[in-house]
């Protein structure tokens, strides 16, 4: 089968898989100045976040787990150190422009809200929040401070994924009329579907009461720090929210996802404190834009799309399948990147606006520049909803949810709303 790469040398057309009209931002108070940044989370994916260094000063590093902290310290040895990003950013006031969050999903939020209160510029990973509600607060906050943000979703940047979202959109596979997502997560990565472990001490270089945060209490165990938090409610967002920012990011760029009106979920049974072992959740969207209805189905834990949609075709352990009017294309990983027609047919070329890279994205908006692709107002807050509203399908298993997104409620299910507006723990609010 041929790869992306070769099939990309069809005729030339003009588009742009650009967001329209982008929130604006405030210009830096002092233009072409290396902007000062906090880093909340330094340990796991917040190894990334460093790579913000690249671009601007690291001047303050926030980590509950002392050994994170002395890990980052011995790089970036000239700058203050915290526990509480509370703290950090009360004591760093007026010295940092931007923050770049790493926490667990938890705590996305309120760090978030906090650091663009002051006017900080905020790039978080994804999902951008734990809840639904959480996310379009972020779009509102940015948007009244008018701070450049972006939710760290990285294939976003990719060209290669632009220009296949630039094609779908443009029609030039005609009508799309179902989208197939798959991922492996969550057994080969964390724990799903098993009970809490047993109460244990907390290392001693763990502050665990600032790890729990706005989290109800409950005693520490084996495995929450520092990453099987992902397959707990209270913590993560489960396979859907770990993965789907990055395997719905193509469709959801090409074909404009937001606000499904229904969802639905089968699910391995669960205990509402730990996610299931696997799960598949069906969205329903009315028509846009003047794109037709579709139906979007989500597969995790090991479950895939019925082989009849791809005959013969090896599924992989994560994917995204288009089935549109003239052609169906397959997307073999998570990256968004690598995308061929199952008819063997080239895929045309077209020209879109190219990133600089990821982070360099967030950085050119926060020096002044374009609005980062997967900033919080235009995408990166509505792309998580779409994405969490799932998840509420997935607590529910079995009825099908009617969502009114503009009330921000599922009609005739009260009892959803703490999972859409949660409530947190004392001390830990705005």
């Amino acid at each position: 089968m041929a790869t992306a790469a070769t099939l990309a040398a069809g005729p030339l057309a003009l588009a742009s898989a650009a967001v329209p009209n982008p929130t604006p931002v405030a210009m830096p108070a002092e233009p072409g100045r290396r902007l000062r940044v906090g880093i909340i989370g330094a340990g796991g994916k917040g190894g990334s976040g460093m790579e913000a260094a690249q671009f601007g000063d690291i001047r303050a590093i926030c980590d509950v787990d002392v050994n994170e902290r002395s890990k980052a310290m011995l790089i970036h040895p000239a700058t203050s150190t915290f526990a509480d990003y509370r703290e950090m950013l009360v004591a760093m006031k007026g010295k940092l422009d931007a923050v770049v969050i790493s926490t667990p999903d938890h705590h996305h939020f309120l760090s978030a809200a906090m650091a663009m209160r002051q006017g900080l510029h905020c790039y978080c990973e994804k999902p951008l929040t734990h809840t639904i509600s959480e996310a379009r607060q972020l779009g509102r906050i940015a948007r009244e401070n008018r701070v450049a943000t972006q939710m760290g979703n990285q294939s976003t940047a990719s060209t290669a994924m632009r220009k296949t979202a630039a094609l779908i959109r443009d029609g030039a596979f005609g009508e799309v009329r179902e989208v197939h997502l798959w991922t492996n997560r969550a057994a080969a990565y964390w724990k799903q579907g098993v009970p809490r472990p047993p109460a244990a001490r907390a290392p001693r270089t763990l502050d665990f009461d600032l790890w729990l945060g706005p989290a109800p209490v409950r005693p520490y165990g084996e495995g929450y720090h520092p990453f099987a938090w992902r397959g707990w409610w209270d913590f993560g967002t489960g396979a859907l929210g770990d993965m789907g920012c990055h395997i719905m990011n193509l469709a959801f760029m090409a074909l404009d996802l937001r606000d499904p009106i229904a969802i639905s979920a089968k699910t391995s049974g669960h205990d509402r404190d730990s996610f299931p072992l696997w799960s598949v959740v069906d969205y329903e969207f009315g028509a846009r834009h003047g794109r037709a209805p579709l139906k979007l189905s989500w597969y995790d834990g090991g479950k895939k799309p019925a082989e009849s949609l791809a005959p013969g075709l090896p599924f992989g352990d994560n994917g995204v399948l288009i089935v549109c009017e003239k052609a169906t294309l397959f997307g073999r990983d998570e990256s968004n990147q690598n995308f061929v027609r199952l008819d063997g047919q080239a895929i045309p070329d077209i020209r879109v606006d190219e990133s600089p890279g990821h982070m360099a994205e967030f950085f050119r908006a926060a020096q002044g520049g374009p609005a980062a692709r997967s900033n919080f107002v235009d995408y990166g807050g509505p792309l998580t909803e779409t994405v969490l509203l799932g998840n509420l399908a997935v607590w529910a298993e079995g009825d099908r949810l009617e969502w009114d997104a503009r009330a921000m409620r599922v009609k005739g299910h009260p009892e959803l709303d703490a999972l859409i507006r949660p409530t947190y723990r004392k001390g830990w609010s705005l």
